[in-house]
């Protein structure tokens, strides 16, 4: 299991829900094919679940 998840929108926000616009902006993706790396535990894979229509997510 990775200790790290690489994260990235590929799909725009801007027909989400509120909600999920806040959660892909807490994750820290501002604009399209931006990749962040965030810690794999428990509250960002509930965040990631929240978005999966929207991002894309590896292993690192």
């Amino acid at each position: 299991m990775a200790d790290k998840l690489k994260i990235t929108l590929v799909k725009s926000p801007i027909g989400a829900v509120p909600k999920q616009r806040k959660t892909i902006e807490a994750l820290g993706l501002r604009k399209m094919n931006k990749t962040v790396e965030m810690p794999n535990n428990d509250a960002i894979k509930g965040m990631i679940q929240q978005v999966r229509h929207l991002v894309k997510v590896e292993e690192v």
